[in-house]
């Protein structure tokens, strides 16, 4: 890695930049300035590329005077003088203008860049409805005879059908349409996304009419969503022509479906909006997406007729940090509105397939193991709510709470209570004499009086609980429910085969550690119980997360977190593995970026190793083989009948190698 590991470049993300300026009607030579002095700033910014609205240099709404040959000679001199700006700047500039080509005029789009013009695109539809009549000035780009022109001494491609690759920056290709072009049926962004463009560029004026800003909101975002792509969008703002119209001034940037920014509608001052975007994702959304795919081969010869212009931009070889917002808890929604609607979607889904489980096999009773913490309590809740909806007592629920050498109080009087408010049949079943006979058949040196804690000490003791759990369901005619959870799965922290592993039905199976907190407390805050259930909900949040297998002696209680790392980082790393297959290197950096607040480099390093040596080496085996369970979240489950397929005896040591390879030691 040649740049910086602080750079945000050196990770796959591209930094752009959309800009309102502050123009005034038909007066190009001031209309430069404005643009030049915002594409000054993002080149201060590292941008890559910096956006600015529809005929930007003449302005938009000056009806007649777009056919004077005055106002057009201007608007190329202003467009000459960017270009000669241009090679002291870094981003490509994408500015607007009115240009007259083979006896025809124009509304264009220009890309240049460090001297050179890359190419023109005209609009291909021209409203000419209500307030719009283009087709009184300008031609459409079907209409036009040429593919190249010549413009201030240089042979450009001309054309609706160019995208733009940067050579130096891998999945950073943009095209350009203008304003009506998103409009309509099939954009031309739709063909260009297909034949490889990640980053479409809209150059607009777009008036301002009560409720127009939503619908552009939506346009951009579908199509982002769409074509997965980023898509950027300009539009005029203050200092254009209000003789019949008016203006706010809307810039947007959506990526796939997400906005990442947005200007301030009907500010006064000109505006920069930047934003980061994250190529490798887009990458690794195409991928993935066989239907986009598909659709090439459908629109092959569409997609076919799509022209590429290479350049070569000039990556910043300094840090340029990431501005963008990496959430802490990738299967948590930050925005508290959006989590209760997540949380709500996420509940009801393991209710609901848990009560279709019940129906289809018309097993009356669910038998389920109570440890007091947070999987087994979240699972028993869902339990519940299950036999609510089939209209059944919550009696049918075997709840069992099973104490072994180190269960604590805490956890054991949690478990209780929760049974005891819930209504379940409960019982509590000590499990020490039947491990003890365990220990003395297999001559563990513990049936000897020896404090020898090994794993095979805690596997007896949870071999013991699942065992247990199975013969209560055959004796009651119940199906065993399991409590295991997402992270669990990931980092193989299970007992394989009559152990945690093991059940009829996983209802936890593809919610995260991090996401079961968040139901619990949503449990809590929309009083989906009775408080007495609440409360004790409330008091199981609060205890630490222990397997509760090896007796403290006194000591320190046995910390799972200690042994396979904070649940909330490998969560992180999970998402971006499974989700995306980023690379380790960029893994790490994103997790700096998110967590650098609590977690040193080092100490990020050393737990994602630990969750790569777990999650690619010796961890799938469990996972090969593990219950029916509903898939959650389009992070995805791991599953081998869904998300996730891998070998059994697959290696660790190439993602190892690119961690210790592209990652500062420190």
């Amino acid at each position: 890695m040649d740049r910086p590991f602080d750079c945000l470049y050196s990770h796959g993300f591209a930094r752009v930049a959309v800009a309102v300026p502050h123009g005034t009607p038909a007066d190009p030579a001031h209309n430069v300035e404005a643009v030049l002095a915002l594409a000054d700033q993002a080149s201060r910014e590292h941008a890559a590329l910096v956006l600015f609205p529809e005929l930007c240099l003449s302005s938009y709404a000056i009806d007649d005077l777009l056919q004077q040959e005055a106002l057009l000679a201007a608007s190329v001199r202003g467009l000459e003088r960017i270009l000669l700006e241009s090679l002291r700047l870094e981003p490509v500039i994408v500015v607007g203008l009115p240009l007259a080509v083979a006896d025809g005029l124009y509304n264009c789009a220009v890309a240049l860049v460090r001297g050179r013009i890359l190419g023109v695109t005209p609009k291909s539809f021209l409203p000419n409805y209500r307030e719009f009549y283009e087709k009184r000035h300008f031609q459409p780009a079907a209409a036009c005879p040429v593919r190249e022109i010549r413009l201030l001494g240089q042979t450009v491609p001309f054309g609706a059908d160019l995208i733009f690759s940067a050579t130096t920056l891998p999945g950073f290709i943009f095209h350009m349409e203008l304003c009506e072009d998103l409009w309509v049926p099939i954009p031309p962004s739709t063909h260009a996304a297909m034949a490889g463009a990640t980053v479409l560029t809209n150059l607009s004026a777009s008036n301002i009419t009560i409720g127009k800003a939503d619908y552009r909101r939506m346009l951009a975002a579908s199509q982002s969503g769409r074509t997965i792509s980023a898509y950027l969008y300009s539009a005029a703002g203050h200092g254009e022509s209000t003789t019949d119209l008016a203006w706010d001034g809307h810039a947007l940037v959506f990526e796939n479906n997400h906005l990442l920014a947005e200007t301030e509608r009907f500010s006064t001052s000109e505006q920069l909006l930047c934003a980061d975007l994250d190529l490798e994702a887009l990458r690794a959304d195409r991928l993935r997406s066989t239907t986009f795919h598909d659709s090439v081969r459908a629109h092959r010869e569409a997609v076919s007729r799509v022209r590429t212009v290479a350049y070569e931009w000039p990556l910043p070889d300094t840090a340029v940090p990431l501005a963008r917002s990496v959430a802490k808890f990738p299967y948590v929604p930050a925005d508290p509105s959006v989590r209760n609607e997540r949380c709500f979607e996420a509940y009801n889904i393991q209710v609901s397939a848990l009560h279709q489980r019940l129906e289809a096999t018309g097993i009356a009773k669910l038998v389920i193991g109570v440890s007091g913490g947070l999987d087994s309590t979240h699972a028993l809740i869902v339990a519940a709510k299950a036999m609510d909806r089939l209209g059944r007592p919550r009696s049918d629920i075997l709840a069992y709470t099973m104490p072994g050498y180190a269960t604590s109080n805490r956890t054991r009087e949690n478990a209780i209570a929760l049974m005891q408010s819930l209504g379940v049949t409960w019982q509590e079943i000590d499990i020490r004499p039947a491990c003890e006979q365990m220990f003395a058949d297999i001559g563990h040196p513990f049936a000897r009086g020896e404090k020898q804690y090994d794993v095979t000490f805690e596997n007896v003791q949870a071999g013991q609980r699942t065992s247990i759990l199975f013969r209560l369901a055959n004796q009651h005619g119940g199906l065993v429910l399991g409590t295991g959870d997402l992270s669990e799965l990931a980092l193989g922290w299970a007992t394989y085969g009559v152990g945690d592993h093991m059940s009829h039905y996983a209802v936890n199976c593809s919610v995260p550690k991090t996401l079961i907190r968040y139901l619990i407390q949503w449990n809590i805050e929309t009083h989906q119980f009775a408080q007495p259930t609440l409360d004790v909900l409330a008091l199981v949040l609060e205890t630490e997360i222990s397997p509760e297998l090896v007796p403290s002696d006194g000591g320190t209680l046995q910390s799972t977190e200690g042994t396979i790392g904070p649940y909330e980082l490998q969560d992180f790393h999970l998402y971006y593995v499974s989700r995306y297959g980023f690379c380790p290197s960029r893994v790490a950096f994103l997790a700096q970026h998110a967590w650098g607040d609590r977690y040193t480099p080092a100490e990020i390093r050393k737990w994602l190793r630990v969750f790569l040596t777990r999650f690619f080496g010796s961890s799938q085996f469990k996972r090969s083989c593990i219950p029916n369970g509903p898939k959650v979240g389009s992070g995805g489950s791991l599953s081998p009948r869904g998300d996730w397929r891998a070998p059994s005896d697959g290696s660790p040591a190439a993602w190892l190698a690119e961690l210790d390879a592209h990652t500062p030691d420190r």
